[in-house]
């Protein structure tokens, strides 16, 4: 399934139903009364959350979207019937933003969670409502009121505790796999991972979801690239760990390559570049101790790193094992 993360719609509610003028005409009445029946509401549109969508793609080809409108009343004080709502389902995390004015409307980030996005018009009175001593003979109605038109922008925001960082093949999408079990493509190639992607971890019986999205490199904040683009799925994760290659590719040595990430992402946003983040250096099989020490020591005189790190490889599971469990109370606290 094709990922889609952003797109526009429109909302139009239904209008509600106009009143009836009416007059009874019984035998052996020869002056009936007023008894003209109100419209029915218009239909409403509501934005519900789904934890089953992961994509707004059913939303990227239908645009428009119209709810059914009230039904005009009729005589003997009979109500019009009201319009049929309309509920459009959205991933968790969709966030809601008003297309002209750039105003958030909502955040749906839980499941079921839902929010009317256009109210129905309101149905107009018959001229049974209007009958007083005074006025006997009631002409007077009301139209039904239009309902609410809205275009509105629907932005996905995945939910994640955990996101990782890096530049492409340092080995995100291979640490994302063997620790959740997530469907994620692995190859020697760059940017094998096209869209973000969501995994579960479970580690003595707590859970925590992490994400994996594309590779950033060196101008991604101008448009090079994928990452830059999926950086705003890290906006919600409570923790960032970012996957340094240990081995020097293309001639840039592992300082390089964390230098370029640091540099994209406070160009993109302050707000993520100060979140809590974690360096995690892979691929330690495929070199010695002493190779390893001393990167770490360059490293170290050029960035301010907490002097606790992480060492992992796939090839050793228990690197892993206490990554995922300090994480893990990392969360709890």
């Amino acid at each position: 399934m094709k990922f889609i993360d952003q797109t526009i719609i429109q909302v139009i509610a239904g209008n509600g139903g106009n009143g009836c003028v009416n007059f009874r005409r019984e035998k052996y009445i020869p002056k009936g009364g007023p008894d003209g029946g109100d419209g029915g509401d218009g239909g409403n549109i509501w934005i519900e959350a789904n934890r089953h969508l992961n994509t707004l793609i059913d939303l990227k080809f239908k645009k428009n979207f119209q709810a059914q409108h009230g039904q005009n009343g009729s005589g003997k004080k009979c109500s019009g019937k009201k319009g049929k709502d309309i509920k459009i389902y959205v991933p968790q995390g969709t966030k809601i933003i008003n297309y002209q004015t750039r105003e958030k409307i909502s955040d749906l980030i839980h499941h079921k969670q839902k929010i009317l996005i256009a109210q129905g018009g309101w149905h107009g009175l018959g001229n049974a409502r209007f009958k007083s001593s005074t006025n006997r003979t009631p002409t007077q109605y009301t139209l039904g009121q239009k309902g609410e038109t809205r275009e509105i922008q629907l932005e996905l925001m995945l939910i994640a505790d955990v996101g990782t960082l890096g530049m492409p093949n340092v080995g995100k999408s291979t640490l994302v796999s063997n620790i959740s079990g997530a469907k994620t493509k692995i190859a020697s190639y760059p940017f094998t991972t096209l869209n973000p992607i969501l995994g579960c971890v479970t580690n003595n019986n707590k859970k925590f979801i992490i994400a994996d999205i594309p590779g950033i490199i060196q101008g991604a904040s101008y448009g090079c690239g994928l990452g830059i683009h999926f950086l705003k799925h890290l906006t919600r994760c409570k923790l960032l760990l970012h996957i340094v290659d240990l081995v020097p590719q293309n001639n840039y040595h592992p300082k390089d390559n964390i230098k370029i990430v640091l540099n994209e992402l406070k160009k993109y946003s302050l707000e993520l570049y100060k979140k809590p983040r974690w360096l995690v250096f892979n691929k330690t099989d495929l070199l010695s101790q002493q190779e390893i020490d001393q990167i770490i020591y360059e490293i170290q005189l050029n960035f301010k790193i907490p002097n606790q790190y992480y060492l992992i490889s796939s090839l050793d599971k228990n690197s892993m094992k206490k990554l995922c469990f300090d994480i893990s109370q990392y969360l709890e606290k």
